[in-house]
């Protein structure tokens, strides 16, 4: 069978289909996901064993296991339901009370941490039947191939500097703190820039290879370097942690602000100076024009501004 006559022998829902068999690795569940009866996609399942030669899916002990071919082909079908999908969504704008979008936001858990559940709470009143699928940053992981690979819609943090092939929105600034436990001696004196730097500090894990993060590549552009005594993932974890030792968290001061009223915490001027932290929302080209990712990132951009109402005058 040449490759001219497999092409015209394929259509969007055996692709579809094709899918759905693979990730859910049973007929029957497939049938059920596609509201088609069993014996039609059983159908189908054999006439794509007939155009790629292989199997696709195998019995192993009582379950069922795609093959080498058919893990291989699951990204490759995905990426064609996506593009068809943007395809006639573009063509006719985005309903966010009809769309049953997938939307992937990739983040990580140093923004403030009322963000992300109210931005999910604003898109599901908005949009119900979308999905939403939240990612966190890690340093396996390169949110830049990501977005333009279709794989994360939006990517939210802070950087000194955004890379320039992206396309970026200002979100909010804030003003670099450091957090401390209220028994912490800098609590009760002040402290110089190098017992600053000799103190036991906390920071987040790198969120990309090769990344310093905002406070350490502002440091290394001075010819400093502060001490890491605990490198965390969990950025959330972090405030407990301060607060049961003598470590040192500097970030912005809305995130610390969210945690001095339930944890034995306080806020101190850091005595390094910093600009101002700027959290940004990025994106790729791909999905520039898109009506839902338009959406999306104006969604982002709102709630931003509601937990920073400040920030609104400063942005353009």
């Amino acid at each position: 069978m040449t490759e001219q006559s497999v092409f015209d022998k394929i259509d969007l829902h055996l692709i579809r289909i094709l899918h759905t068999v693979l990730t859910e690795r049973s007929v029957s569940k497939a049938a059920l996901r596609l509201g088609m009866h069993q014996p039609a996609v059983s159908a189908a399942l054999r006439r794509l064993r007939e155009l790629s030669g292989d199997a696709l899916l195998v019995r192993s002990g009582s379950s069922m296991v795609p093959t080498d071919t058919g893990l291989r082909m699951v990204e490759p079908a995905a990426s064609i339901l996506r593009e068809a999908q943007s395809l006639f969504r573009n063509a006719r704008g985005f309903d966010p009370a009809s769309s049953t979008e997938v939307f992937r936001l990739a983040a990580s858990d140093y923004l403030d941490p009322q963000f992300l559940p109210q931005l999910v709470a604003r898109i599901k009143s908005m949009a119900p039947q979308t999905g939403i699928d939240l990612r966190g940053l890690s340093e396996d992981g390169d949110y830049r191939a990501h977005l333009a690979q279709g794989k994360v819609d939006i990517v939210i943090g802070n950087w000194a500097r955004p890379p320039d092939e992206l396309h970026m929105g200002r979100l909010f600034g804030d003003e670099v703190v450091c957090l401390v436990s209220s028994k912490h001696p800098a609590a009760r004196r002040s402290w110089s820039e190098q017992s600053w730097l000799e103190a036991q500090h906390v920071a987040p894990t790198p969120t990309h290879p090769g990344a310093k993060g905002f406070i350490d590549e502002h440091l290394a552009s001075l010819g400093m370097a502060r001490h890491i005594a605990v490198r965390c993932p969990h950025f959330g974890l972090i405030p407990s942690m301060v607060a049961s030792s003598l470590l040192v968290l500097t970030t912005g001061r809305q995130y610390c602000e969210r945690f001095t009223q339930g944890l034995p915490l306080k806020i101190l001027p850091c005595p390094v100076t910093f600009p101002r932290m700027m959290y940004y929302q990025l994106w790729h080209e791909r999905s520039h024009a898109s009506a839902a990712s338009r959406w999306l990132r104006d969604q982002v951009r709102e709630v931003a501004l509601a937990l920073r109402p400040d920030a609104r005058a400063s942005l353009p």
